[in-house]
């Protein structure tokens, strides 16, 4: 078995999806988790200059997205034939944009201006990206994709908690029944309850 270390911040964020898979995958794996004040020192290291960072055998690899996609393809979550692949693809790249839209408005460093995005994002851009996520997982019978468990529902669901955060909706999940279902259907296995019920606690 190779050696594998996940290096990322001691939050869920973007490297849960990580950890969920390897998980799944029954992969032993060092869970690096870096202090921001420790990040200066080891950045200069990653490809990229960010994390998650899956290090195998001591090579190094980026990109949250293309991790997860090369562990789903690894342990059997990716989908059936290449169309289900470009649905799940599809999919995951719209969750993530709401992530993105939801950052952009985050990481603004104009406080005044943040708020006046803040505002109108909340009325005029995140309920039209929600109900139509709402719609699609409604259409796939609980799950983000394809209409079954596929690597598109550990990153919603390790996104989720970060996503509330920045969205700044603590229910969302009650304005959204079929959100939970996705997470309810990734911690309904086993080991990956078992993973949740035991890791560090984060509320992001």
């Amino acid at each position: 078995m190779p050696k594998v270390v996940l290096h990322y911040f001691p939050v869920k964020a973007l490297g849960e999806v990580v950890r969920l898979l390897l998980t799944y995958g029954d992969q032993e794996f060092e869970d690096h988790r870096i202090p921001m004040e420790e990040w200066p020192a080891f950045k200069p290291s990653t490809p990229f200059g960010q994390m998650p960072v899956l290090e195998i055998d001591g090579k190094k690899y980026a990109q949250s997205l293309a991790i997860a996609r090369y562990l789903a393809r690894k342990y059997g979550l990716n989908g059936q034939d290449i169309e289900e692949d470009f649905e799940i693809d599809q999919n995951v790249d719209f969750v993530n944009d709401i992530r993105a839209k939801a950052a952009s408005v985050q990481y603004e460093a104009d406080a005044t201006l943040k708020e006046k995005k803040h505002e109108d994002y909340s009325k005029n851009v995140y309920p039209v990206l929600l109900n139509k996520l709402d719609e699609i997982i409604k259409k796939n019978n609980g799950h983000i994709a394809a209409g079954k468990l596929t690597w598109a529902d550990f990153v919603f669901a390790g996104m989720f908690d970060y996503l509330k955060s920045m969205l700044r909706i603590p229910d969302l999940e009650k304005k959204y029944p079929s959100f939970q279902q996705v997470i309810d259907s990734v911690y309904a296995v086993p080991k990956l309850k078992a993973y949740r019920d035991n890791a560090p606690k984060s509320d992001i």
